[in-house]
């Protein structure tokens, strides 16, 4: 009797050691990879420091010593703010402002100059380390299933980033700011793309990658620190590039933050997508008097202009139609909430069977729209 209590309690304790040494070892493996988290800023902020140090140095303009100040300055603020108020949030957002503010200044002030300088070398070489680490640590989190995937469009912390860096480009011309903040639209679009997992997003990422640094910026004429910018583009587009793989959301999760929107956001957002699209066509007609082929080009963008009208009214009247069927999904949903989820009811709606038919619909949109504007944007 007692030997069968003294296993049992043996076993039981084993059994408990066993289990607190897997939690202890777990808990030790989350924290080194939050600590790479953490390296990955500190490498950062160095190259930061470093790069807008030496810009400072060369040019001796004190506006740089002023930013610099500031941001060292901003960035001890948001730590108080983490460690001794618990505002991790607020902390975040200004620390995440500042980060893309500053990677933009490191962008675009000139350092062709001094780009073989040794601070600048080393500069270059800690944005390097920045993107590797911040792309392992998210790819550790993601196999160690650190990470729990919620349906966003767009996080915070990325948001802030973007709007920081667009910041940053008003220290060029208006002409030259207002494309780059348009580039940073369309790559905040482009991460929405990557994480609605779309079947174009790749694609559409594949082709920003090559033509922005291949054709933007030489456009525009402006000298561009390559290495800050790759730091901040890839840095931002590591987490949504490796959920296409990693994150197990469906279809309709993924879409959760705009299928549970209002009716008035869902309509605009059907409008503002048809502002777009007749601005792509006027922009396209008037690029046609750059144009030396005018008399091949203009009965070539006469025929597909009609097919594309053509395909766009049909679509916006589909996605009018399907905005519309939503609305009265979300009727039922409400009304019926405790027995019914929104899946359930858009199923019953035939929601699921007009997707499938408008999908060769939007098929036939995209490919109108890339043949307008082959046509329409030739080097004249």
């Amino acid at each position: 009797m007692c030997r069968s209590l003294r296993y049992c309690v043996s076993h039981c304790l084993h059994a408990a050691m066993t289990r607190l040494e897997e939690a202890n070892r777990e808990v030790n493996m989350h924290s080194s990879v939050r600590y790479l988290g953490y390296l990955a800023r500190i490498s950062l902020l160095v190259a930061i420091c470093m790069g807008l140090y030496v810009r400072w140095e060369q040019t001796e303009d004190a506006l740089i010593l002023v930013i610099f100040i500031l941001g060292l300055f901003i960035l001890g603020i948001a730590s108080i703010l983490y460690y001794y108020f618990s505002m991790e949030a607020a902390s975040l957002s200004l620390s995440n402002l500042w980060f893309g503010f500053l990677l933009g200044l490191l962008c675009f002030i000139d350092n062709s100059k001094f780009k073989y300088d040794v601070k600048e070398e080393a500069t270059k070489y800690l944005l390097v380390s920045a993107i590797s680490i911040r792309t392992m640590c998210a790819l550790v989190e993601r196999i160690c299933g650190y990470v729990r995937h919620r349906p966003t469009l767009l996080k915070s912390g990325e948001f802030l980033e973007l709007v920081g860096f667009s910041i940053a480009s008003t220290v060029m011309l208006v002409q030259k700011s207002i494309s780059i903040i348009l580039l940073v639209t369309a790559f905040a679009l482009i991460i929405i793309d990557l994480r609605m997992k779309s079947f174009l997003a790749l694609p559409n990422l594949g082709t920003f990658t090559i033509l922005t640094p291949l054709m933007f910026f030489p456009s525009l004429g402006i000298p561009v620190n390559a290495y800050a910018l790759s730091c901040f583009f890839c840095c931002i587009i590591s987490e949504p590039f490796l959920d296409v793989y990693f994150s197990g959301l469906s279809v309709t999760e993924r879409w959760k933050p705009y299928l549970y929107r209002g009716r008035i956001c869902r309509r605009f957002s059907v409008i503002s997508v048809g502002l777009i699209e007749v601005l792509f066509f006027i922009l396209a007609a008037f690029k046609l008097s750059d144009l030396n082929l005018w008399y091949f080009v203009i009965p070539g963008f006469s025929i597909f202009g009609i097919f594309w009208l053509i395909c766009h009214i049909i679509f916006l009247i589909t996605l009018w139609g399907f905005h519309t069927k939503l609305n009265d999904c979300h009727k039922v949903y409400y009304t019926h909430r405790s027995d019914n989820s929104l899946d359930r009811v858009m199923a019953s709606k035939g929601m699921r069977h007009f997707c499938l038919i408008s999908e060769r619909l939007v098929f036939f949109s995209l490919l109108a729209t890339a043949i307008l504007g082959a046509v329409s944007w030739q080097v004249s």
